[in-house]
């Protein structure tokens, strides 16, 4: 049943001003919607984040959201040079080199937002 609806991500943030400022100024990206909660930013294929304030955010040291993203190394390169620092790890069978898993059929990299959130794309 619940394979025939979309389903959005969610991000915690402790101080709503100063992630709305790091998401914009950091990812290029402006909430298309507001509500007493929190912010709503709409990507492509009709998907959605939803951005809101809570004292809990940045406890949670997974990752929260992804994007599918064409040449993802321009994709770091425009990021970085936004600000955005990407994480790095050796963890056995994901290692990644300058921010980026290669993982054969696909690669990834993750950053943290203001908040400590971890994404990934």
């Amino acid at each position: 049943m619940l394979t025939d609806f979309p389903i959005h991500a969610t991000a915690a943030a402790m101080d709503l001003d100063r992630a709305r400022r790091w998401y914009e100024e950091r990812l290029g990206l402006v909430p298309e919607r507001e509500d007493p909660g929190g912010l709503w930013y709409h990507f492509g294929g009709d998907t959605w984040l939803y951005l809101y304030a809570t004292p809990s955010a940045g406890t949670a040291r997974n990752t929260i959201a992804g994007w599918t993203v064409r040449d993802i190394t321009a994709v770091m390169a425009e990021l970085r040079g936004r600000g955005v620092t990407f994480e790095d790890y050796d963890l056995g069978e994901l290692k990644t080199v300058d921010g980026l898993a290669d993982f054969g059929v696909a690669r990834a990299a993750w950053f943290t937002d203001s908040e400590g959130t971890v994404t990934t794309r």
